[in-house]
């Protein structure tokens, strides 16, 4: 091979990995979301958790993460307005990729 073919092969394996450290950094930051917008919403144990993969589940109806606002602000409608549930989903963002990154060391 190559030094250019290993040097695509390296570029696209870190995009791979990339990509999927996002995927997973989206998911468990809609978790955390969930769970805390569960929370405001009075439930707990695995009502909480079925909510929380009901919000991680919505992720997947279109790229970017407006598909998870709507839900929350329809279900969360007069508990929480959309700046809180904004700057939630941005914070559980953040916590979720530190989390990833120390697991990764």
């Amino acid at each position: 091979m190559s030094t250019f073919d290993d040097r695509e092969s390296a570029f696209e394996n870190k995009f791979a990995h990339d990509a999927e450290m996002q995927f997973k950094a989206d998911a468990r930051g809609n978790k955390l979301t969930g769970l805390w917008a569960a929370g405001l919403l009075g439930k707990t144990g695995a009502d909480a958790e079925a909510y929380a993969v009901e919000v991680v589940k919505s992720d997947f109806e279109e790229a970017g993460h407006e598909d998870v606002y709507r839900k929350l602000a329809a279900d969360l409608n007069g508990v929480a307005d959309e700046q809180t549930i904004r700057a939630q989903m941005a914070e559980n963002l953040k916590v979720a990729k530190e989390s990833l990154l120390k697991e990764a060391d």
